[in-house]
């Protein structure tokens, strides 16, 4: 086996991994809801990937807290509704 004669300096080793930089990753439009994105990672806006919803987002997770909130409501309202009528 060969044995370098002399020491790489630091500016040729430099040089020599000049080609293994990191590229920068454009970014896709969603196809559900054309915000941008990385491609092969998960939407942030609506929480989707490759079609499928895969996380909850911070609308889903208020229109189900919305929901439950009116659910509540009208439950008490029905309730007190009850108690008047008596």
């Amino acid at each position: 086996m060969s044995v370098p004669k002399h020491r790489k300096t630091h500016s040729k080793t430099r040089m020599g991994r000049s080609h293994e930089a990191l590229k920068t990753v454009k970014p896709n439009a969603c196809p559900k809801c054309g915000a941008p994105k990385k491609p092969h990672i998960v939407c942030k806006e609506c929480g989707t990937y490759k079609g499928k919803q895969v996380i909850k987002t911070k609308a889903d997770v208020l229109a189900k807290r919305d929901a439950k909130r009116k659910a509540a409501e009208t439950k008490q309202r029905e309730k007190m509704s009850k108690l008047k009528n008596k």
